[in-house]
């Protein structure tokens, strides 16, 4: 039988990862990994106290703690294990986990995207949780990979589950904002199954190291564009 590890990178997520900790459905998961990623406040102790293993990346970018969180977990866990990538803002629904990780634990698929776009769709994302430049960055990052590789996807949502067998050919490098369309490109040029599935979504708590303002916004962009087009 398949287990489930979950990575949460954070950094300066005191106010909200003991939430997402918490939320995630009891006895579901065999692991919750949270990767402090450079952390001035108390992320470390509260993540700790509501039960992840913590550890810590000196090398700031989410997919550099990504990264940390899966050799952590790939010395311990078996190939048809399934990997869930959630982020520790609390802007995603943790107790969604199950119809996320159900179809690559027991359907064969080898990654399941939550879909914020079929949420907000179907009337599930909270009034303007999702801002507008992040709903144009995926638009066209969704129809690049659509038009490239024959592909659809809605989203480039964070919220994820990837079987580790899968995870281990894709081979992932890319240290900071390409990191979640890398994975979706790998994906689809390596013939991958993959779905998606509508959920749920709201406003963070804190500000998003992103999305919440111009520069980071930007630097995401350029670098989902630019990982794009040289792959």
């Amino acid at each position: 039988m398949s287990e489930i590890y979950v990575i949460i990178p954070a950094i300066n997520e005191e106010a909200s990862i003991a939430k997402v900790i918490n939320d995630i459905p009891e006895n579901f998961v065999k692991e919750v990994v949270v990767i402090d990623n450079g952390s001035v406040d108390n992320t470390i102790e509260t993540a700790s106290n509501a039960g992840a293993t913590v550890l810590t990346e000196p090398i700031k970018g989410y997919g550099a703690a990504c990264l940390k969180g899966m050799d952590h977990i790939f010395a311990k866990c078996k190939d048809d294990d399934v990997i869930v990538f959630i982020d520790g803002d609390y802007s995603d629904y943790p107790e969604e986990m199950k119809k996320i990780a159900a179809p690559v634990a027991n359907e064969n698929y080898d990654m399941v995207i939550g879909s914020r776009i079929l949420g907000k769709k179907l009337g599930m994302t909270e009034e303007d949780s999702l801002l507008p430049q992040a709903e144009f960055g995926n638009w066209l990052s969704t129809a690049l990979i659509k038009l490239f590789w024959k592909y659809e996807f809605t989203d480039l949502g964070p919220f994820r589950a990837v079987k580790v067998s899968s995870l281990k050919k894709m081979k992932m490098a890319d240290m900071n904002y390409g990191w979640t369309v890398e994975m979706q490109i790998k994906a689809a040029k390596l013939k991958m199954k993959c779905t998606e599935v509508p959920v749920r979504y709201r406003k963070r708590i804190g500000k998003s190291k992103v999305t919440g303002t111009v520069s980071g916004s930007v630097k995401a962009g350029v670098k989902i564009l630019y990982t794009i087009f040289k792959s």
